[in-house]
């Protein structure tokens, strides 16, 4: 698969977060950039907060002061794996893994890998998550 191809199947368009770059235009991403940005957003938005997908995100504020433990961080694992399968159609979910942070108790890392399904890149990222 040619990357002009690929990175219109994976999107182009305006980079989230909005800001400009450089030249003070908007800044865009393109194809995996776009993608992780993406999950980004996905995780990041709670259902309700957009009025035309009121069931759109992850919803992980509703774990704000639970304890950092094994039952809760099982749970964060959960909504964000279905979050990801239901709203990112450009990705496999191959595994979503929520650790404690060493050095604070209030944070967790989620980690997320998988797959594009354009082109079968594997990829992964960490999205920082404070209890607290």
């Amino acid at each position: 698969m040619n990357a002009s191809l690929m990175l219109d199947l994976l999107g182009r368009g305006v980079g989230m977060p909005l800001a400009p770059d450089e030249a003070g235009r908007m800044a865009r991403a393109a194809g995996p950039e776009k993608v992780r940005q993406s999950i980004f957003i996905i995780l990041d938005t709670e259902p309700g907060e957009r009025v035309m997908l009121p069931e759109f995100g992850c919803g992980l504020r509703r774990f704000l002061m639970q304890p950092n433990n094994a039952a809760t961080r099982a749970q964060i694992e959960r909504e964000a794996t279905r979050a990801l399968k239901d709203w990112e159609p450009r990705i496999a979910v191959s595994e979503v893994d929520v650790a404690p942070d060493a050095a604070n108790p209030a944070l967790v890392m989620i980690e997320v890998r998988y797959a594009h399904l354009f082109g079968g890149r594997r990829d992964s990222l960490v999205y920082p998550f404070y209890l607290a």
